[in-house]
């Protein structure tokens, strides 16, 4: 199917697997595929079913006009998961947010629960019936479920008033792209239909919490915020009782955040993974740690190697190993690694991306989603004892032909450092006939070029004929600590010089044109884009997305500002600004931004599309840069019409100044 990837209708309406969860007696697998909705406006996710021993083909399990997501196992088999669809069962069945929903072994689904500011992330015991879910409540709200205290109550009378005014009394304000409150998210466990609310006065410490029930029910542990003065916080593990709230604190280290907890199944152990506090000058060093859950000895480090990249921990059913997966060398292997010795073995030998693991129990088999540059998630099974292929299991979606190849290049860095890149190249390419080149440069920066993009799909550009390189400068995880320290404090510098390099390198083939080259970055990569657009010319055109450009105007107002003052002193600040550089610009740009962006304000492409045309001294009509606004769209730009947009936009700038056709603006943009 390589002409998918010629057609962007085509492409936006393939079908996306995202997590995974196995039953407990480890017969069933569970995935959520996301469709596109009739008019195409949306994606809509769908819960199906994918048999372990790759014998029968998957099975759809949910169909409605709402989503289902978030699969979870109870003891007995019955799958949990959260919709948004109308409870038949209710007096006035209607849409509403998200609830609590069951579908057992045999029979139909049905609405468990429901909660005014929806529910999230349903959580389950190994071997009892507690279910613990997250919902966003109001302050001052109580268990009732009526009545001038309840938090239904209270969200009708902001409602009535046309109320959205929220009275901050700390930081943050936001995250990514969303408000924070006036609502909180509070973990609930269930009571029959009814809800207890085991943290009632959280503030703002669980948001964007990570958590796991222990075996018998009896504790939910999880991450929680504690907010310092000066603006700063920390990221501390605590055990709450579902049976009365009460919380104690398992780990917390005034140089270490935690997340990611996990708890063997004999109930004993907690493993999690825990983020040094990085300064100008030192980047941050992630690691597996364990602690007992009974809190009697502080978190003691498994193995000798950082973690980026790992997801949840994922403990084997012997209480003595864990699996995950990490960033290495453009991929992201399964490992298993013994806690006692803290011994660890490859089980993956390719050069896939692996996540979301689930081990069988009796341990011998690890199933993940797999993807890799070249191939979207699918789900396979591994064997948990030896190093080997991933064997694919019948899936809801056939993999798509990719119109093109992939290929490694490397390359020598100024200061002698090994750089490589995968470089996917168009079958048409020859030495008579060489194709365009793309350097993309990823996001992070902390992060690598090794998974399956869909909003960064190269294949989409190859199919129009162009090569894409997708380097790993430093700053990417997965070459080790000292090569992501070679860019800390420093973007200008060598990631910089990393990405000429081996720009240079792959421009040393005969099948590419080294004289119609362009460049595009999102995110750090825009601000990349934005750095290269400063410092050569040698690129045609530059597309910068939710880039950052003036960086000391960027900290304050990035919605995470107490991690950026940890990360640059004001001198590093001044000598990485590509905003001091500006004047150098000659290259055509296309700027996009979306307005909902918290994480890079809007104001950081205002101030870059002002300068571009401020130093613009030619006729207006003749200005060669453009700017893609999306006023309702966030840093990712993610609904299916403005992504194909999006692409649209790309390939028409492109167009005009690689190959010097005049420029065709979108047809819905004109």
């Amino acid at each position: 199917m390589p002409e998918t990837f010629a057609d962007l209708d085509a492409f936006v309406a393939l079908p996306r697997l995202s997590g995974l969860a196995l039953s407990p007696d480890g017969t069933a697998l569970v995935t959520s595929v996301a469709t596109l909705v009739p008019d195409g406006t949306r994606w809509r996710g769908a819960l199906w079913e994918v048999d372990p021993a790759g014998v029968r083909p998957a099975r759809r399990l949910t169909r409605s006009a709402a989503a289902e997501a978030s699969p979870a196992f109870t003891p007995d088999g019955t799958l949990l998961f959260t919709s948004a669809r109308p409870d038949p069962e209710a007096k006035e069945a209607k849409d509403g947010p998200a609830a609590l929903w069951e579908l057992p072994a045999r029979g139909e689904a049905r609405c468990v629960a429901t909660r005014p500011g929806g529910v999230s992330m349903p959580l389950t015991a190994r071997r009892a019936d507690t279910v613990v879910v997250v919902s966003d409540t109001l302050p001052g709200s109580d268990d009732a479920t009526e009545g001038p205290t309840s938090d239904a109550a209270r969200r009708s009378a902001r409602k009535d008033a046309k109320v959205s005014a929220i009275l901050h009394s700390g930081y943050p304000v936001r995250y990514w792209d969303a408000d924070l409150g006036p609502d909180e998210p509070r973990f609930l466990a269930l009571d029959g239909s009814a809800w207890r609310d085991l943290t009632p006065n959280p503030g703002r410490g669980y948001d964007d919490a990570t958590a796991a029930l222990t075996p018998d029910g009896s504790e939910l542990v999880t991450t929680q915020k504690v907010f310092q003065p000066n603006g700063s916080q920390r990221v501390r593990l605590v055990a709450i009782s579902t049976a009365d709230g009460t919380t104690r604190v398992l780990a917390q280290d005034p140089e270490r955040e935690f997340t990611a907890p996990s708890i063997s199944p004999d109930g004993t152990t907690v493993a999690a993974v825990a983020e040094s506090l990085s300064t100008p000058e030192q980047p941050p060093t992630l690691r597996l740690v364990v602690l007992p859950l009974d809190g009697s000895a502080a978190p003691r480090v498994v193995g000798d190697r950082e973690v980026w990249g790992t997801g949840t921990p994922q403990w084997g059913p012997d209480s003595a190993t864990v699996f995950l997966a990490l960033d290495d060398h453009g991929s992201a292997p399964v490992f298993r690694v013994d806690v006692g010795s803290g011994a660890v073995r490859r089980l993956t030998v390719d050069a896939g991306a692996y996540s979301d693991l689930q081990v069988s129990p009796d341990g011998t088999t690890v199933y993940a989603l797999r993807s890799a540059v070249e191939a979207p998630p699918a789900v396979v099974r591994l064997d948990a004892r030896t190093t080997g292929e991933p064997q694919f299991l019948p899936g809801p979606a056939p993999r798509p032909e990719v119109p093109g190849t992939l290929t490694q290049v490397e390359a020598t860095a100024l200061d002698g450092e090994a750089l490589r890149a995968w470089l996917a190249v168009p079958a048409t390419a020859s030495p008579d006939d060489p194709a365009p080149f793309l350097l993309w440069i990823h996001g992070g920066p902390l992060g690598s070029w090794n998974a399956w993009s869909w909003r960064w799909n190269p294949w989409l550009m190859v199919a129009r004929g162009y090569a894409v390189l997708l380097p790993d400068p430093g700053l990417s995880t997965g070459y080790g600590a000292d090569f992501l320290a070679r860019g800390w404090g420093a973007w200008g510098d060598q990631p910089y010089t990393d990405l000429m390099a081996i720009t240079d390198a792959a421009l040393e083939r005969d099948d590419l044109d080294a004289a119609r080259t362009a460049a595009m970055g999102g995110s750090f990569g825009g601000y990349m884009a934005n750095w290269v657009a400063g410092h050569t010319d040698r690129f045609r055109a530059i597309v910068t997305h939710a880039s950052l450009f003036a960086l000391d105007q960027f900290g304050p107002t990035t919605d995470a500002s107490q991690y950026w003052e940890r990360e640059m002193t004001p001198q590093m600040v001044a000598a990485n600004d590509p905003a001091a550089h500006a004047e150098n610009i000659t290259t055509p740009m296309l700027v996009i931004h979306g307005d909902k962006d918290y994480r890079v304000p809007i104001g950081e492409a205002l101030r870059l599309w002002w300068t571009l045309n401020r130093q613009w001294n030619g006729d207006p009509q003749d200005l060669p840069h453009r700017f893609l606004y999306f006023p309702d769209e966030n840093h990712w730009v993610l609904s299916p019409h403005h992504a194909a947009l999006w692409y649209e936009t790309v390939f028409a700038f492109l167009a005009t100044h690689v190959h010097g056709e005049p420029f065709e603006t979108p047809e819905l943009l004109r």
